[in-house]
């Protein structure tokens, strides 16, 4: 089997000088890369490609995991293959939109410290929990918005910055996951404009720092 090999590491290589020794092993990207070419071989696959980011898991900008994601959609090799989930993403809607176009592409993929592969029947049942605990994470953060917009109404307040950056971010995730302005305001119960509008504020990366947090992975 064709594998492409996927390494991500948060610190850049100009920070790395100021961790400890016991860090800076962490934010080496060959510590998992070793992990990957051993498994790979133990397994007889045939690596075709390596990719590295240095970035946040929860950047979904990052130019390795662009290009590796083109080169799957363009059947460059069979699966690919990380240590751990939180490699691809922080983001429990962003993990199972990529594992989705995996399956769409016929691609799998592989996670040699947690046992995950895709292609296998616990694989695809990983995948439909992964879409039954995003669809509860959405409504959890729709109830915040409303209930952050409803409490600050009541208090005579203004709707400010936070809920509006809430809904910006919720927003561009559902668009981002549905890739589709009407299905994502038939979801959110809004007009299109509106989401066209938050879509342009949001980010979905911003969903990990502020309350609608995907921390299952």
């Amino acid at each position: 089997m064709r594998v492409a090999l996927y390494a991500r590491v948060s610190t850049p290589e100009s920070d790395k000088k100021k961790l400890k020794d016991t860090d800076r092993a962490k934010q080496d990207p060959e510590t998992q890369l070793v992990k990957l070419r051993a498994y790979a071989k133990a397994m007889g696959w045939q690596i075709i490609k390596t990719y590295i980011d240095r970035a946040s898991g929860a950047d979904p900008n990052r130019p390795s995991m662009s290009s590796m994601m083109a080169d799957a959609r363009s059947r460059k090799f069979d699966a690919i293959v990380i240590v751990r989930l939180d490699r691809i993403t922080r983001s429990l809607a962003n993990l199972l939109s990529t594992i989705e176009d995996l399956e769409r592409w016929n691609v799998r993929l592989v996670c040699t410290d947690q046992m995950i592969e895709t292609g296998s029947a616990t694989g695809k049942l990983l995948i439909h929990l992964l879409g039954a605990l995003a669809e509860f994470e959405r409504e959890l953060t729709r109830e915040r918005i409303k209930d952050g917009m409803d409490r600050a109404r009541a208090q005579g307040k203004a709707i400010g910055r936070p809920e509006t950056a809430l809904e910006s971010t919720l927003a561009a995730e559902t668009y981002a996951r549905v890739k589709s302005y009407r299905k994502a305001a038939k979801e959110l119960g809004v007009s299109e404009a509106t989401v066209r509008r938050r879509v342009k504020r949001g980010a979905p990366s911003s969903l990990n720092t502020n309350e609608a947090k995907y921390g299952c992975v």
